[in-house]
């Protein structure tokens, strides 16, 4: 198990363990699922995001289902998304290449022209900041029909999730917790790069994280362009690094959601993925491994695997020039592209104050390195 993977189990909200050791009563309801008691209703802006852990469900394996991505049909002009005559709308980048904050949008008043714009915006983009939403506002059920227009939405295997929406992942740090005093006597920083769920065949493309509660500052999310990371490699390396494949595990989070006293809504499964893969809208090539859930390369030997897969970790890690932070306001609502970016939560609030956040999290296409030579094998194989 990496380090990375360690430190991201110790942090993760959405675990069972998180709201058990931070000093939150959790107790069983009749049907044997996990809630929060005490003052958690009455102190939680929403509720009805709460998580619960329900200790009786459990799901068959995900099967492959047929997806095309909506930025293929988006008009590159936006005129749905960025219309010229939205007085209120303000668009900043926040880096030239990566990164966009947007204020003066309504995504839940989207039209599904608009959403295709959205999902070609992030693909270029790869990590957008929307102000001032109010998904979180909506029945779950409609913001689930939402996010469901850019993909089969996840059912995450060992997360909390609001009661009767196990499509919905949470991430929940109470009020008054003690981790970051815990935390930081064990560790020297709470940085954990990953991309989401990486070991699904078919992980996740287009992503949204809304903020429900959160610190008055603090809390931030920092992304990383693996779009840039790949082209800053020498073309001699990028050669090397064609056609390797890498192993994808949620073993390890399984086991230490059951050794938490969690749950684990399914079996987990390992999947080989391209090291390189191509973005099936913009056709640009990135990086695609992490360190929570990539384990080996394909073929080589595990001090070789590792040389390389280390080499990139530290590579994207200490590239202060590929990343961007994303600050959260109330009502903030961040969209990124899980195929062409890593992500990591940050811990650097002490005040006690809760961070409460719900993602959803549409799964996209089985990652290729190139879609040409994929068309042309697919075509052969049919001929």
């Amino acid at each position: 198990m990496s380090n990375s993977f360690a430190t991201i189990q110790s942090i993760a909200a959405s675990t069972f363990r998180s709201t058990r050791d931070n000093n939150t009563t959790v107790e069983k309801d009749e049907n044997g699922r996990l809630i929060l008691a005490g003052d958690a209703f009455e102190e939680a802006s929403y509720p009805k995001y709460l998580p619960t852990w329900d200790t009786t469900e459990h799901y068959e394996p995900l099967t492959p289902f047929a997806f095309v991505d909506p930025g293929t049909r988006a008009n590159r002009a936006f005129p749905n998304l960025l219309s010229n005559s939205n007085e209120s709308l303000k668009v900043k980048r926040l880096t030239p290449k990566f990164g966009t904050e947007v204020r003066g949008v309504q995504l839940s008043q989207l039209s599904d022209a608009g959403k295709d714009e959205l999902a070609l915006l992030v693909a270029q983009r790869g990590v957008v900041v929307f102000r001032d939403q109010d998904l979180a506002d909506l029945p779950i059920e409609d913001a689930l029909k939402f996010s469901s227009h850019f993909g089969r939405n996840h059912i995450h295997p060992t997360s909390g999730a609001p009661k009767g929406f196990p499509e919905v992942h949470l991430v929940y740090r109470s009020k008054n917790d003690s981790l970051y005093d815990s935390f930081f006597q064990e560790h020297i920083s709470s940085i954990a790069w990953h991309s989401d769920v990486t070991y699904e065949l078919q992980p996740p493309g287009t992503t949204f994280l809304g903020m429900l509660d959160g610190p008055e500052t603090g809390g931030d999310t920092i992304f990383a362009d693996t779009v840039e990371a790949y082209n800053r490699l020498s073309p001699k390396f990028r050669e090397i690094l064609s056609g390797l494949e890498v192993l994808h595990s949620g073993v390890a989070q399984a086991q230490s959601s059951r050794a938490q006293g969690g749950i684990v809504r399914r079996d987990p499964v390992e999947t080989f993925h391209p090291m390189i893969r191509q973005h099936p809208v913009t056709k640009q090539k990135a990086l695609y491994v992490n360190p929570q859930f990539s384990r080996y390369i394909k073929g080589l030997k595990r001090e070789e695997s590792d040389a390389i897969l280390n080499f990139i970790y530290d590579f994207i890690s200490k590239s202060a020039d590929i990343q961007v932070r994303a600050s959260w306001e109330p009502k903030s609502v961040v969209v990124w592209d899980n195929r062409r970016t890593l992500h990591s939560a940050l811990l650097d609030w002490a005040s006690g104050e809760r961070r409460h956040a719900f993602r959803l999290t549409p799964q996209a296409e089985r990652p290729t390195e190139d879609w040409d030579e994929a068309k042309k094998n697919a075509k052969e194989e049919s001929n």
